[in-house]
């Protein structure tokens, strides 16, 4: 039995920035955009791995939210407390410095952790921790 991970799920704040981000920096293709009413689902990938995604969601679009449960949702999300995802590069110290010039905002510079690996971390516009670690060569 083979069992992969197929998508991961992030709120997104604003499509636009999260686009600008994911895309545009990280250099991720766009597989899908769906839209309704006000709110967009955006599924993203790393080129040549079609078979995982991220998608970039609106916060708490569940009908059976209530307005303060929402509110405190967006509140965690903007805080950088609601979720997170690592993700793994051939070349940390590059990823890092493209997401540095790009404004990213850096939460950790890439430094070797006591338990063996070399990671680093930084939020993404919706205030999401994204920890990427270097993959093993």
């Amino acid at each position: 039995m083979n069992i992969t991970i197929q998508h991961a799920f992030l709120p997104h704040t604003d499509p636009e920035a999260a686009l600008g981000f994911y895309r545009d920096i990280l250099g991720f293709e766009v597989r899908a955009d769906a839209g309704y009413e006000e709110m967009r689902w955006i599924t993203v990938g790393p080129v040549g791995q079609p078979g995982t995604s991220i998608v970039l969601h609106p916060p708490a679009a569940d009908p059976g939210i209530t307005d303060e449960e929402r509110r405190i949702i967006v509140e965690l999300i903007t805080k950088g407390v609601y979720t997170a995802i690592t993700l793994a590069t051939d070349d940390l110290d590059g990823l890092f410095d493209r997401l540095q010039a790009a404004g990213a905002d850096v939460v950790q510079e890439p430094i070797d952790q006591d338990y063996g690996v070399r990671d680093c971390a930084f939020r993404d516009p919706a205030g999401n921790l994204i920890r990427v670690t270097s993959a093993p060569a």
